[in-house]
C-alpha cells in the first residue's frame, strides 16, 4: 500500500485534518531469494488427471502420479526433487508422447530350467524387483512372477508382458521371452537402466540395453506456458542440441533487462566424459548446469531433479555448493567413478561432476557449461553457476528497492541523487551478506544521470564485485 498527498483531493473545503499512509519508506530490508523451480516432463495422457501444457504446483510422490501417471517421467522427476528436498517451491509441465514417436523397449530371455531356489532380481533405474525361484522352476514361471511384480509397482517407467520369437525354421520351437516397454515414448526410454540376475543355479539369462526410442515433444508451447510464470529454476530431462539451444534462449529471454526474471536450467548427464563435454561445449551457456554422474542408473530427467532440488536449498546465490550431498542418487559402480584428471577436465569444460563418498553422492563444483565468449576465447568469468544466481540477486534487491522507493516519480537531479543514495544502501546491505564486495572502493562508479537521447529517462551504472567461493586452498608446510 502507498498513499501520499494525492490521495488527499485538494482542495478541501470543510474543515478538518487529513492524514493517508506512505509506505514507500517503511522496509530496508532486501528482497528474499526465494527459489520456484519448474519440471517439464512426459504425462502419460491416457491416466493423468491435468492436461499437458498446464503448469501445476505438486507437493507430494502422489500428486504427481495422480497428475501426470503413474512411472512417467513427469512423475519420477517430481518425486526425486521432493525427495532431495521436500521444501522446495515446485511446478510441473505435463507434454505428451511427440507424435510418431517409438518407445523403447528389451526382452529378457531364460534358458535352462531351475536346479535350486533363489532369487531372480530386475533392477530398473535402481529399483529392484525381486521374485522367488523354486527347484524346477521354468522360464515361463519366471516371466510370469515378474511381470506381476512389474506390474504391481506402478512407479516403474516400464510395462511387462510375456511373449514368444517365432521359430527360426518349421522343426525350430519358439522361444517365450518377457517384453518390457517404456510408458513413455521417446528418447527418455533409452535412459532407462536394466539388470537382471539370478541367485537360482541352472538358468542362464540374458537382456540388452534399452533401445529403440526415438523422437522428444516439443518445447516450444511449454516455455510458451510458463513464459511469464517466473521460475528461477527450470529441470529438463533432454539434453538433445535441440532441447538445450531453446532452453538457452528461454532463459535469454526471461533473464534479460525487459523480462528481468532471472532463471538459471539445470539438466543431468549419466553418460561418459567424452560425450558429456562435448554436450556442454555445445551449450556453452552461462544459465545452464549440467550435472554428471557417470554410469547412473537414473535417468537424465532424475539427476537433472535431484541436482536442481539441491541448488535450490542454498538461498545465499553466492555461497559455493561443493560438497553438498545428492539424496536419491545410486552409488554408481567404482570403475565409473571420475578420478581427479577427469574431474578437472569435466569442470574446464564446463560439465559439473558428482562423486561417490561412502554412502552418499556430493557436488565436486557446480558450474555453468558457459566456457568461451564469443570470439572463441577461453572465458572464466561466468565459471561457477553461483556467479550469474549471484547477479540474478543484485537486480532483483536493486529492483525491489527502487520500486518500493520510486513508485511515481518526477525526473529532478535531486531525485536522481535519492536514487543513488538508495542504490548504494542496496549495495552495502548486500557486501554484509558477503553477496558483493569493495563497494567503497567502487561506489564512485556507481552513478545515475539523465538520458542523453530522452528527457524522460535516467540512466544508472551498478557496480557489482560478486563474491566468489572459495574452491582452492593452497599452502606449503615448510619442514623447521
Amino acid at each position: 500500500m502507498t498513499m501520499d498527498m494525492t490521495t488527499i483531493p485538494n482542495p478541501i473545503y470543510k474543515p478538518g485534518a487529513y492524514f493517508a499512509f506512505n509506505t514507500t519508506l517503511a522496509s530496508r530490508a532486501l528482497a528474499t531469494n526465494d527459489q520456484k523451480l519448474l519440471i517439464i516432463g512426459q504425462r502419460l495422457a491416457d491416466s493423468a488427471t491435468v492436461d499437458a501444457l498446464t503448469p501445476v504446483n505438486v507437493y507430494s510422490d502422489d500428486e504427481a502420479a495422480l497428475y501426470f501417471g503413474h512411472g512417467s517421467q513427469a512423475h519420477r522427476m517430481a518425486r526425486a526433487a521432493i525427495k532431495a528436498n521436500q521444501y522446495i517451491q515446485l511446478t510441473v509441465v505435463g507434454l505428451d508422447d511427440a507424435e510418431g514417436a517409438q518407445a523403447a523397449n528389451t526382452k529378457l530371455t531364460i534358458s535352462g530350467k531351475a536346479t535350486n531356489s533363489g532369487q531372480v532380481r530386475l533392477s530398473v533405474c535402481g529399483t529392484f524387483i525381486n521374485v522367488a525361484v523354486a527347484s524346477g522352476d521354468t522360464p515361463d514361471d519366471i516371466y510370469k512372477a515378474l511381470a506381476t511384480a512389474v506390474t504391481a509397482d506402478q512407479s516403474l517407467p516400464v510395462t511387462a508382458q510375456t511373449g514368444v520369437i517365432p521359430p527360426a525354421g518349421d522343426d525350430d520351437p519358439s522361444t517365450p521371452i518377457l517384453n518390457f516397454t517404456a510408458v513413455n515414448k521417446g528418447t527418455c526410454g533409452n535412459e532407462i537402466a536394466m539388470t537382471v540376475t539370478s541367485t537360482a543355479s541352472g538358468l542362464t539369462l540374458e537382456m540388452d540395453p534399452m533401445s529403440g526410442g526415438q523422437g522428444d515433444p516439443s518445447l516450444d508451447a511449454a516455455f510458451s506456458a510458463v513464459f511469464a510464470s517466473g521460475h528461477t529454476m527450470i529441470l529438463l530431462p533432454y539434453t538433445s542440441d535441440d532441447a538445450l539451444a531453446k532452453l538457452s534462449a528461454h532463459l535469454d529471454n526471461v533473464s534479460g533487462p525487459l523480462e528481468q526474471r532471472g532463471a538459471v536450467g539445470v539438466t543431468g548427464w549419466n553418460g561418459t566424459l567424452a560425450s558429456g563435454t562435448t554436450l556442454t561445449s555445445k551449450v556453452n551457456a552461462p544459465r545452464i548446469s549440467c550435472g554428471w554422474h557417470a554410469g547412473s542408473a537414473l535417468p537424465n530427467g532424475e539427476l537433472a531433479a535431484i541436482y536442481g532440488a539441491v541448488m535450490a536449498s542454498e538461498s545465499d546465490p553466492a555461497r559455493p555448493l561443493n560438497t553438498l550431498t545428492l539424496p536419491g542418487l545410486d552409488i554408481t559402480a567404482q570403475d565409473n567413478w571420475p578420478g581427479r584428471t577427469e574431474q578437472e577436465n569435466a569442470l574446464m569444460n564446463g560439465l559439473t561432476p558428482f562423486e561417490v563418498d561412502g554412502s552418499v553422492v556430493r557436488i565436486v563444483r557446480a558450474v555453468s557449461t558457459y566456457v568461451k565468449n564469443a570470439a572463441g576465447v577461453t572465458d572464466r568469468s561466468l565459471m561457477d553457476i553461483t556467479i550469474i544466481r549471484s547477479l540474478d540477486y543484485v537486480r532483483l534487491a536493486c529492483r525491489t528497492r527502487y520500486t518500493q522507493r520510486f513508485p511515481r516519480e518526477k525526473l529532478t537531479d535531486a531525485r536522481l541523487a535519492r536514487i543513488r543514495s538508495e542504490l548504494l544502501d542496496v549495495l552495502y546491505s548486500l557486501e554484509q551478506l558477503e553477496i558483493v564486495e569493495n563497494v567503497d572502493a567502487l561506489k564512485d562508479q556507481l552513478t545515475v544521470t539523465r538520458s542523453l537521447q530522452d528527457d524522460t529517462r535516467a540512466e544508472a551504472t551498478i557496480p557489482a564485485a560478486i563474491v566468489r567461493g572459495l574452491h582452492v586452498f593452497a599452502a606449503v608446510i615448510y619442514l623447521m
